[in-house]
């Protein structure tokens, strides 16, 4: 095998099923629902009414746009995901827990299921709308181009603060503001679901001379920003990404360039770190062990642990309600504290008490339908696939080991960006293939191929 990931294309349909004939329209259509996710984190992570609003008013205008221009034509077709399936079983619990009146809080209730609507609907049409090899080229390069810009912002923002966001907007004065999030791990978040984009890219075949090395070095910039904003959470959750990258790496019998581009990339994170950060990045480092023996021994967050476990155990089977955690926590805080707990601080636990053991059942299935897909795929030919799938599990994986400390799947603007990257994880081969390929069993012999100039003229 090579000793790096290669993105070949092949012919594709100059119009696919479902989408639309019309160049503009399509491209318009596709800038809006990725737009819509990189606009997220720019306003404060989407934590506000009025961004929220933005995001599931946004959601559903798209899905509107695509139904419209798709009834004149009579289409039908549409494309499918085994992730629907899962996705239908939650909203199902969550109509149940309605209909019901089982949630302790109907609005709340309420107001998180059209939250998990727009995140589903962003899945939907993402996958109806992603199709064609460059533009997941057009992807990797807007969102590395980016995670960089947003990555120095923040890099800037802390050498010189003043404890505003944006240097404008006022914050509680406890707040550990790190580039456009009120809080440091939710940044974290946010990187590491955008660092492996650029990572990859530095790692494939068809990159070469400084773009790779720019690729290489806008990663490396991005990772050295989740440990300089002092996020434990998120220097945890980027050692599991390296090590799952590393694993796969060798599973794929990858070698020596592939070693090489990790070590450069690998050092640049040093020496920015070493630059930027000093000793102030290697005490939060050494910290870790120990705050992970205080909470073991009796920290806050081992506390709200164990409140949740008694929260569970009254509504064990579909739980206190989507998004009542808030409402419901104060009855059972066995501590007392100055600060308000409304976020379990492990998105695990709190989805475990909204939802029961049904939601943490659907949970697992959902997360075993995005692994066992990508894995697949990886499995096989090295690809464009190959490479999609890459790095979305890894970003997928950075947020999932992160959930354990932090609740960045609370963060609608970051659980936006998990929900379709793990779409993207799971959707069948569809890069660099005629629709007549992508519509036989995954693996089958190739139809055509032909050269990326070609490739690239049909497709304009």
């Amino acid at each position: 095998m090579t000793s790096s990931l290669p993105i070949t294309p092949a012919l594709e349909p100059t119009v696919a099923p479902g989408q639309s004939s019309h160049p503009k329209a399509a491209g318009a259509f596709f800038c809006g629902v990725f737009g819509l996710l990189l606009l997220g984190p720019l306003a404060f992570g989407e934590t506000e009414p009025w961004s929220i609003f933005w995001l599931e008013a946004g959601a559903a205008a798209l899905l509107i746009f695509w139904i419209v221009r798709r009834m004149p034509s009579g289409e039908v077709g549409i494309e499918t995901n085994p992730l629907f399936l899962p996705l239908l079983a939650f909203a199902a619990l969550i109509v149940v827990q309605l209909a019901t009146g089982w949630t302790a809080y109907r609005y709340r209730t309420f107001s998180s299921a059209l939250m998990y609507c727009a995140y589903g609907m962003l899945c939907f049409l993402a996958v109806q709308v992603l199709r064609r090899t460059w533009q997941v080229r057009a992807l990797a390069t807007v969102f590395s181009i980016y995670g960089f810009l947003l990555a120095t912002f923040a890099l800037i923002q802390s050498i010189a603060p003043n404890g505003k966001l944006y240097w404008i907007r006022t914050v509680p004065s406890d707040s550990g503001i790190y580039g456009p999030y009120v809080n440091h791990n939710h940044y974290a978040g946010l990187m590491e679901m955008l660092v492996p984009i650029p990572l990859v890219v530095s790692l494939s075949r068809q990159v070469h001379g400084s773009r790779k090395a720019m690729a290489a070095f806008a990663a490396a910039v991005m990772a050295s920003t989740i440990f300089l904003s002092g996020s434990r959470g998120g220097m945890v959750a980027f050692a599991v990404q390296m090590a799952l990258l590393t694993a796969l790496l060798i599973w794929q019998k990858k070698r020596s360039k592939a070693a090489l581009v990790l070590g450069i990339f690998a050092l640049v994170v040093i020496a920015l770190l070493t630059w930027l950060g000093g000793s102030e990045v290697t005490e939060r480092m050494a910290s870790i062990h120990s705050e992970a023996r205080q909470e073991l021994s009796g920290g806050m967050r081992s506390a709200i642990d164990r409140d949740c476990l008694k929260m569970f155990a009254h509504r064990p089977v579909l739980g206190w309600g989507l998004g009542v955690f808030p409402d419901i926590y104060p009855r059972f805080r066995s501590f007392y504290s100055n600060y308000a707990v409304d976020r379990a601080h492990n998105d695990y636990l709190q989805l475990l008490v909204e939802t029961g053991v049904v939601g943490m059942v659907i949970m697992l299935w959902f997360l075993a339908v995005v692994y066992r897909s990508a894995l697949q795929k990886l499995s096989g030919r090295t690809d464009t696939n190959n490479a999609v799938t890459l790095a979305a599990l890894l970003g997928v994986t950075g947020i999932l080991a992160h959930s354990f400390f932090d609740f960045n799947l609370q963060i609608p603007a970051n659980a936006a960006l998990f929900f379709v990257l793990c779409a993207i994880a799971a959707m069948e081969p569809r890069f660099g293939r005629t629709r007549k390929h992508r519509d036989q069993a995954w693996g089958s012999p190739r139809i055509s191929s032909m050269s990326e100039d070609f490739d690239t003229a049909a497709m304009d």
